[in-house]
């Protein structure tokens, strides 16, 4: 080998490695990064993402708007479709109360006239006596002799006196319809799912009704919808927006826009019930725990539910992931299961081989064709062998079916749009990508990534499986890389330039430290922003490892490579671990990582521990496959240590000598 050509490959290996220390920052910028948000802040002004001055009993901004102040963690607190309907009914109170201080007389307040709008403030228990009451009808009261009806309506808000929130209740004649004494009435409404008569979810939702302001005797001005998000009473900074900003309708699913929830009329046998019940209690909750985290319900509600209903051959191709599920988890034997397993399978694939002869309902076709490659990255054994058509067979059709159905297209003409991308494509793009890395390919749609990645728009990977979308347009260029080392089209120089230049954009991609912490808050609350960062962060840190194990004549045990590891390993700390953690959905960094790792690596002695922290379910779907994976490539890798001979092994070899056909996402 050349001089030259060393010297290209050393600076390939340190362009990928990331700088050990960031550059320091300017005064400007420290001065900003020292700033702490408060987190004992009232929870309506967390939601409002709204400055909370943190006022004793009531804060400022609730006691202005006529809001309720809450310190102690509420209800709906903890469920994001509760936190929705909560933000909706802060909404109209907001709206009622610039109402209330439109259509109020100018000037002092005065005894007859009607409080202010609020239904939460005051309360009965907090309702003020200060002020002596009368029955004696104000000037500018509709019931006085004196008022004059020709008078125009003012609008002046120069003597809004905002310390008041209302003024003493007066049971004035012109409100005979109201009872004299103004009371609250709390409303729990509990709404149940039922799939097929059988209940299942079910959610609780409270609502406060007050008599402390009749409804106002003209008709409601409109306001811009999102007025209340934008009002601006104290100061402008967001202490919460990082943490609470997530768009509940963000994702184009293929059965319309999100709806509310009905019952869903699932058409199964009798002996096919306990299989689909099966389904929807225990193999649903496993099949998208990021899109579950960043839009609570949606899996559920918008996609896995409707296509039960409307496709049949989606259906079949559940049950049949659920009978897998069954047999793995609760050990069961038998030609009962696996009939079952068979049979729903076989039945799954002649209806997508007789839609496809029909050549419509592509969307349909799709949807089907996905969960068909997807869902059994979530359940079965790595033991589990079916006479079945490989995954990448599978994904040969559905990429014919987006091509026919011009999702790529929609996605790159959404760039300068407020984006909704199609569900079915994200979920496409996803398999995509890291399913290159399997085969040793290029992504099917690199093309389409790479544009995305230069005008910095968005494909909903980050709130589908957790890593932001620049990050995995980088790791499809590494597989294009990847793919074009293996096929011998490009010379080491070369090869090693463009392995510094995309070490460069990983560069562009760091964030500071202090932007990586536990993803759980102090009241125990998971915040899906934290969690997308800490998520990215060890997807950038295996892009890494990944690029480097590229460079001509790389080994495992060099120092660079070794540091990554380690860097790798220290990252994991801040992503939640057990069966309620997400190490279900980091496989893929996972396995570039433990590829590299030697047989004194932390990082073994780390996946050990989080594999016995899952307990059974580290066993089952990708995950297991990954362990089981990387088990048989650190024997061969450690005996090759011992002979002495320093051979890398390659996971992809491992694979094609066993016959492993994982997708291991």
């Amino acid at each position: 080998m050349s001089t030259q050509s060393t010297g290209q490959m050393s600076k390939a290996v340190a362009s990928v490695a990331p700088k050990t220390a960031p550059a320091k920052a300017s005064p400007q910028k420290a001065a900003t990064k020292m700033h702490r948000r408060s987190r004992s802040g009232c929870f309506t002004c967390r939601l409002r993402r709204k400055k909370c001055d943190e006022g004793k009993n009531q804060c400022k901004a609730c006691k202005h708007l006529g809001l309720k102040c809450e310190y102690k963690r509420p209800m709906w607190w903890s469920n994001n479709e509760q936190r929705k309907q909560q933000k909706e009914s802060i909404k109209n109170i907001i709206k009622h109360t610039k109402l209330s201080e439109k259509t109020a007389p100018i000037g002092t307040s005065n005894a007859g006239t009607p409080p202010g709008l609020s239904h939460s403030l005051p309360t009965s228990a907090t309702y003020s006596e200060a002020t002596a009451h009368t029955r004696a009808p104000s000037v500018d009261s509709q019931s006085s002799p004196s008022y004059d009806f020709n008078q125009p309506l003012s609008y002046d808000y120069h003597d809004y006196q905002p310390h008041i929130v209302s003024p003493p209740y007066d049971p004035n004649p012109q409100y005979q319809l109201f009872p004299t004494t103004p009371y609250e009435v709390d409303i729990k409404t509990t709404r149940q799912m039922f799939v097929n008569d059988v209940p299942t979810r079910r959610d609780s939702t409270i609502s406060t009704y007050s008599t402390y302001q009749p409804p106002p005797p003209h008709p409601l001005p409109s306001f811009p919808e999102d007025e209340w998000i934008n009002e601006n009473i104290y100061d402008t900074g967001d202490m919460f927006s990082a943490e609470e900003g997530l768009d509940f309708d963000f994702f184009d699913f293929s059965h319309g826009a999100p709806h509310a929830s009905q019952p869903a009329l699932i058409q199964v046998d009798d002996c096919d019930r306990p299989l689909l019940d099966h389904f929807i209690d225990n193999v649903l909750r496993l099949i998208f725990p990021i899109l579950e985290v960043n839009q609570h319900g949606s899996a559920r509600s918008e996609v896995i539910l409707p296509a039960l209903e409307s496709n049949r051959c989606y259906l079949h191709c559940c049950l049949s992931v659920s009978a897998i599920h069954l047999k793995s988890t609760r050990g069961l034997q038998g030609e009962q299961i696996d009939s079952d397993i068979m049979r729903h399978r076989y039945a799954a694939i002649t209806e997508l081989c007789e839609a496809l002869k029909l050549d419509a309902n592509h969307l349909q076709i799709l949807e089907a064709t996905l969960g068909m490659i997807f869902f059994q990255c979530s359940v079965g054994r790595p033991g589990d062998a079916l006479p079945d058509i490989p995954w990448h067979s599978h994904f040969e059709a559905a990429t014919s079916l987006v091509r026919k159905l011009e999702l790529p297209h929609a996605m790159m003409h959404d760039n300068n749009a407020k984006v909704h991308p199609p569900f079915n494509m994200t979920l496409a793009s996803w398999i995509d990508i890291l399913g290159a890395t399997m085969l040793g390919r290029s992504p099917q749609f690199a093309d389409t990534y790479r544009e995305k990645n230069q005008s910095g728009s968005t494909s909903g990977l980050c709130e589908l499986m957790g890593c932001e979308d620049n990050m995995m347009y980088l790791i499809s260029e590494i597989a294009c890389l990847d793919a074009l080392k293996a096929g011998n089209g490009i010379n080491d120089m070369q090869l090693c330039q463009l392995i510094g230049s995309l070490g460069q954009s990983l560069d562009t991609t760091e964030v500071t430290p202090e932007s990586l912490a536990w993803p759980y808050s102090s009241t125990g609350a998971l915040r899906p922003r934290q969690l997308s960062r800490n998520m990215t962060s060890i997807f950038r840190l295996a892009a890494r490892i990944y690029l480097c194990s590229l460079v001509p004549h790389a080994s495992k045990a060099d120092p660079t490579m070794q540091g990554l590891v380690e860097r790798f390993t220290s990252s994991l700390q801040l992503i939640p671990h057990g069966p309620d953690g997400f190490d279900r959905s980091i496989v893929w960094p996972l396995l570039i990582a433990g590829s590299q790792s030697t047989a004194h690596s932390s990082f073994r002695q780390t996946l050990t521990g989080r594999i016995a922290s899952l307990g059974e379910h580290a066993e089952f779907g990708s995950f297991g496959r990954m362990v089981r994976l990387l088990q048989e490539v650190w024997c061969q890798s450690d005996e090759a240590d011992r002979a002495g001979s320093g051979q890398n092994v390659h996971w992809r070899d491992v694979m094609q000598q066993k016959g492993w056909d994982f997708l291991l996402i």
